[in-house]
């Protein structure tokens, strides 16, 4: 009688294990991309042709994956940073601009290749694991790159000497990363929006040279002003059920992501029963038309009359900034759930609610009088790639905001997206 083999088990580490630990890999970048972290492990094993407990033996859990999808883009990152730094010392390397050029392709590359550890990167407190956090929070190797390439640009004549270096190295980096995001490319070549990006920060928009002074006294930074401070002292009343349910939605969805976020997570925050929290605001997708219906309001009617103004083109891209810097200083928690829209929604999910399409529409507008009149000049004529960068790049990321205060924000905006980092001719 003969008895049957016993399956021969694969040693850890070998060949089959590393190409099947990939390929899930592969399988969960693909999914989180198109569909956002809700994607479950169940949906990752069908699409690596394994069973969900086959998948346990790579990895242990959901966040474990999470965490390897994060150190593969911080790997990748980091390479690219290294690689331009080794040219940056070969005795025949380009000039110093077109090395800013390359690495920011490069940088949109990685991006995205890693598109679901791009999206992740943006949504704080994903994980409690202390580990991660540090991992976020340290410069990349293409962060450290571009501030070298800076550093030798201003050496050279090639960079302004009046802009604070390290966080323009972080502005442009993050500004190239967003090449990954489906809003933002929106099928176009990963290159052709890098190349943009990277030619809006270092030439600017404007065809001129604006001050400080002039700008301010414009009057679309005075309509701006006038709805910034007319936000002051706005907070929410909670004597009522709905609203301390809606404000304790607002902060779970900013500090978990929309997506992950339960019913049981807002009613433990609210610190009523998950029937209550329904009662009153419904579903989550009701809850979150509830809670930014009043900041996309104001931010839509201002954006309008900015756009009424007889300013310049310039001067109005001066004031949406100024405008978008204060909602990002005044409603943190709305601008992380915006932006984790963003960064979870696939392209054929609906336009956020911010009416992405209306605000698209208005600034091609803009951007054509600007081109048409001379008063601006653009990295390229296609409208599309254009129009969703400079949308994007009018939005400073909430950490430098943080770090410089809002005044100081502003001109670092006019130094970047108005009148460029490179030198101006005479």
């Amino acid at each position: 009688m003969s008895s049957a083999k016993r399956p021969r088990r694969r040693a850890a580490g070998s060949s089959e294990d590393v190409t099947r630990r990939t390929e899930i890999v592969q399988a969960a970048n693909r999914l989180i991309a198109h569909h956002g972290l809700g994607t479950s492990l169940q949906q990752i094993a069908d699409a690596s042709g394994i069973l969900v407990g086959s998948l346990y033996h790579h990895f242990k859990s959901k966040d474990a994956l999470l965490d390897e999808l994060n150190r593969r883009y911080r790997a990748d990152l980091d390479l690219v940073g290294q690689a331009a730094m080794a040219r940056l010392e070969e005795a025949s390397s380009p000039q110093v601009g077109e090395q800013i050029h390359f690495l920011c392709r490069e940088i949109a590359r990685c991006a995205v290749k890693h598109q679901a550890a791009l999206q992740m990167s943006f949504l704080e407190g994903r994980t409690k694991r202390s580990d991660s956090q540090e991992q976020g929070n340290r410069p990349s190797g293409v962060e450290t790159a571009m501030l070298r390439l800076l550093r030798e640009g201003r050496r050279t004549g090639f960079i302004r000497p009046d802009v604070d270096l390290a966080v323009v190295a972080d502005r442009v980096c993050q500004s190239v990363l967003h090449a990954g995001l489906a809003v933002v490319r929106h099928g176009a070549p990963t290159d052709d929006v890098a190349e943009v990006l990277c030619g809006i920060h270092l030439l600017g928009l404007t065809a001129a040279d604006p001050t400080n002074d002039h700008l301010d006294r414009s009057p679309a930074l005075a309509v701006a002003d006038a709805v910034v401070k007319s936000w002051a002292g706005e907070n929410e009343a909670v004597d009522d059920t709905a609203s301390r349910v809606r404000i304790a939605a607002r902060k779970e969805f900013s500090r978990r992501g929309f997506e992950v976020t339960t019913i049981r997570d807002i009613a433990a925050a609210s610190g009523l029963p998950p029937g209550t929290v329904y009662r009153h605001l419904g579903s989550k997708d009701e809850m979150l038309k509830s809670i930014m219906l009043s900041i996309t309001q104001k931010i839509g009617d201002a954006w309008a009359d900015i756009m009424r103004t007889d300013s310049s083109p310039t001067e109005k891209l001066d004031a949406l900034c100024w405008l978008n810097i204060n909602a990002v200083d005044r409603f943190p928690e709305e601008f992380a759930i915006q932006l984790a829209w963003m960064r979870h929604a696939p392209p054929e999910v609906a336009e956020p609610l911010w009416s992405f399409d209306t605000r698209r529409s208005e600034m091609s507008e803009l951007i054509a009088a600007g081109i048409e009149t001379g008063d601006l000049v653009v990295p390229t004529h296609n409208m599309e790639i254009l129009t969703r960068c400079v949308i994007g790049i009018l939005w400073i990321p909430p950490n430098i905001v943080r770090e410089l205060g809002s005044r100081a924000s502003l001109i670092h905006s006019r130094d970047t997206v108005l009148r460029g980092l490179a030198v101006r001719g005479p």
